[in-house]
């Protein structure tokens, strides 16, 4: 059984937060707090489960949870449920992302909608993270063709020889 859902962005402020078990305000308040310190200090490549905190239920329960741009789905569950099940539907809730954006329509084309979150999936393999960003940056850089700067000009009856320069 699902017991709370939360979206919250890498900053840990909480974007959309149901919970399925009565909790005080208080204590909801807490396992916020604990569920983004647990997940956000995970790095993206381990597994996307882990048993839930103290404060939800301990072994018993199981946070599932994928991280995607600024955003953290975190489903808290428990034993009963499927992982990868839970995993489909956290893909599903980030696909209505792409479908609705602030209470308006984006986009209706199906297609449209899977090539977009292909394109972020395979954005999100291909990045080695942004401390290899100024590497590639450089890289892409060093492997610009740029053309010679011309020797002669021609134009009509006009010759112009330019001179040497020095590289910059």
């Amino acid at each position: 059984m699902i017991k709370a859902i939360l979206i919250f962005n890498n900053h840990g402020k909480p974007r959309l937060i149901r919970f399925y078990q009565y909790f005080a305000e208080d204590m909801q308040q807490q396992i916020i707090r604990e569920t983004f310190h647990l997940v956000s200090k995970r790095d993206d490549n381990v597994c996307n489960f882990l048993e839930g905190g103290s404060l939800i239920g301990g072994s018993d329960y199981k946070l599932i949870y994928r991280h995607y741009a600024t955003l953290y789905f975190v489903f808290c569950v428990d034993s009963s449920e499927s992982e990868l099940g839970i995993l489909d539907l956290i893909q599903v809730h980030y696909i209505l992302q792409e479908v609705v954006m602030g209470g308006m329509v984006l986009e209706t084309n199906m297609n449209e909608i899977v090539a977009q979150v292909e394109l972020q999936n395979r954005m999100e393999k291909s990045e080695g993270g942004l401390s290899a960003a100024p590497a590639r940056a450089v890289s892409a850089v060093k492997n610009m063709n740029l053309p010679e700067i011309p020797r002669n000009i021609n134009i009509g009856d006009i010759n112009i020889k330019v001179p040497n320069l020095s590289p910059f």
